[in-house]
């Protein structure tokens, strides 16, 4: 049986952490992590789901936005990633888009970004951690409620930015307390969503885990 072979994209150097966790997460569950970099002709290469990392902020010319703050950016991670997305979009391969691989799948269909989230604050800290500090309300019903068995989870956050306006085809499905979106799906692909949070930082949760586990169930549903 051909083993399944997940891209898992982020930027030309770095990142080994996530990366790896990743790498794990999928080869718990069968299936073998394809690192795909900046650079790389991806014409030559050959996947059957994705997923994409988190990391810089998006630059916002990609969703037709002026920026109101001055993050690092990575254009060249940009380029790469979109053409990952719209690839998979087009071949409606399964996606997992993880912190910034959620907003870049959100702007590729059509959403835009906020560029700061302290200011919309209030229940919630702005502070970074790892560790499962912040609620998740999942939406009723939605693919990641059916996944998770659970109407709220802990999270963690490594993010200064976050969804705004969603793309086209996309509903959400979590927010955290101060109703900052925090997941969003398509409900009519095999599997195809992004999270806010880092799952890899959190394998040891069962729960966490099975984002990935999902992501390769559905490469077989994904050609039908």
């Amino acid at each position: 049986m051909k083993r399944i072979t997940v891209a898992v994209t982020g930027p030309r150097r770095g990142a080994f952490g996530p990366r790896f966790l990743v790498a794990c997460a999928l080869r718990w569950y069968g299936a073998r992590a394809l690192q795909i970099r900046p650079g790389d002709d991806l014409e030559t290469l050959n996947y059957d789901a994705v997923v994409v990392t988190g990391g810089h902020d998006i630059d916002p010319v990609i969703y037709a936005a002026e920026p109101e703050v001055h993050p690092r950016y990575d254009a060249e991670r940009d380029v790469l990633e979109m053409a990952v997305i719209d690839d998979a979009l087009a071949r409606n391969l399964p996606l997992l888009g993880i912190c910034r691989g959620a907003q870049l799948l959100n702007a590729r269909r059509g959403g835009n970004l906020l560029q700061e989230l302290k200011s919309h604050r209030k229940m919630t800290s702005n502070r970074w951690t790892i560790l499962p500090l912040k609620t998740l309300n999942v939406q009723p019903n939605s693919r990641l409620w059916r996944l998770l068995m659970a109407d709220n989870c802990r999270i963690n956050s490594l993010h200064n930015q976050a969804i705004d306006r969603v793309g086209e085809g996309l509903i959400v499905s979590g927010r955290d307390l101060d109703g900052i979106v925090q997941a969003v799906e398509d409900p009519d692909k095999a599997f195809l969503l992004g999270v806010q949070w880092h799952p890899e930082f959190l394998l040891l949760f069962r729960r966490q885990r099975l984002l990935f586990q999902a992501l390769i169930q559905a490469v077989g549903r994904s050609t039908n």
